[in-house]
């Protein structure tokens, strides 16, 4: 049996299935503090390979995921990041050793929420596997500037792709800040 009918308590005393998956999943945060240390080559390769399992839309796999380790390129993204944002002395990436950008290919009309759906399962395989994770956004602005072309160009991504997410990665350096209670009126209930 893939479950067990066992429940867990969280902090809204809501009771839930007791599964290893669900309590990964509503475990998880965003981590904006890393180590250094670049993440296991093995690690890695579990959250790629988990993120390519997401749902797409005719199971049409149209996203593509580019992986940055390099650090002076990873620098270069994260400065084209920072001026996205219209802060250019800031660090968006954390110190994140890793970033993972997820492109969309327009030709699908479910191009954004197939890539959505990758880095989501990205960041869940992250938690799962021990990595620390968090989207950070303006993939789009950055991969529409000419030298966010130009990497593309590089690493053979279509020009026509659309940057949707870069997921950066690495080893937590700080405690993750406690679960919050799900806002109410978050789920409703048809009848």
């Amino acid at each position: 049996m893939f479950w067990q009918p066992y429940f867990l308590t969280f902090n809204d005393n809501k009771k839930m299935i007791d599964n290893p998956i669900i309590k990964s999943l509503c475990e998880r945060r965003s981590v904006k503090s890393y180590k250094p240390e670049q993440i296991a080559d093995e690690q890695l390769d579990t959250i790629l390979e988990a993120a390519t399992y997401a749902p797409t839309g005719r199971n049409a796999m149209s996203p593509v995921m580019v992986v940055v380790q390099d650090a002076e390129l990873l620098a270069k993204i994260e400065k084209l990041n920072a001026v996205a944002i219209g802060d250019p002395g800031s660090h968006p990436f954390y110190g994140a050793p890793t970033v993972v950008v997820v492109f969309g290919n327009p030709e699908y009309s479910h191009w954004m929420e197939d890539a959505s759906l990758v880095a989501g399962n990205l960041l869940n395989a992250a938690h799962a596997v021990g990595v620390g994770g968090c989207w950070i956004h303006r993939a789009r602005p950055v991969f529409e500037t000419p030298e966010g072309k130009a990497m593309m160009r590089a690493w053979g991504v279509p020009e026509n792709f659309i940057g949707v997410a870069n997921c950066i990665l690495g080893y937590q350096d700080a405690p993750a800040k406690p679960r919050v209670a799900r806002k109410e009126g978050y789920v409703i209930k048809a009848r």
